[in-house]
């Protein structure tokens, strides 16, 4: 022991002191470990476990990231294949009233065309009336010009008649 006792000597250690810095170092050391280092290990601790619930949240949310942009691809994919299929059926709707409009205006002019027909059928009917009445009374006068005397009323009927068979005729 005294070669301890020599080294010790040497470096200056005073065993008392030694022994009381020891007792004090321990319970420094028990009193940190109880009001300090498990405040900061638990607050170390706690750090730790945030960062890795962020990094699942982060991860988290770019997997709902990935599925919302997929959900919206699909929704604008349909959303596209709906608006070219109203589009089709806009156009051949628009392409049924087209057809329904021309036949019906076709069908209009036909009418149209018809009525015309009929009243030009009855104007020529009262036309050649007033013209077979208008020629007899033009035959009578002539007649009654010509022949310088007054004709009954049944010879202007008779004649009448005549020039009304040989004008049709």
């Amino acid at each position: 022991m005294d070669a301890m006792g020599n080294v010790a000597q040497q470096f200056g250690v005073y065993w008392p002191n030694f022994i009381a810095q020891v007792v004090l170092f321990v319970i420094v050391y028990f009193v940190l470990r109880k009001y300090a280092f498990g405040p900061v290990v638990a607050m170390l601790e706690e750090r730790r476990r945030r960062i890795e619930e962020g990094q699942i949240n982060a991860e988290r949310i770019k997997k709902q990231l990935a599925e919302a942009q997929a959900k919206y691809e699909e929704i604008l994919a349909r959303a596209n294949a709906e608006s070219q299929r109203l589009i089709e059926e806009v156009r051949l709707s628009g392409e049924r009233l087209s057809e329904q409009k021309r036949q019906q205006a076709m069908a209009e002019a036909e009418q149209i065309i018809s009525k015309a027909r009929e009243s030009i059928v009855q104007e020529r009917e009262r036309t050649m009336l007033e013209l077979k009445h208008d020629f007899g009374r033009l035959v009578v006068e002539t007649t009654t010009k010509v022949t310088k005397k007054v004709l009954t009323p049944e010879d202007q009927q008779r004649i009448n008649e005549e020039a009304v068979r040989d004008l049709a005729a």
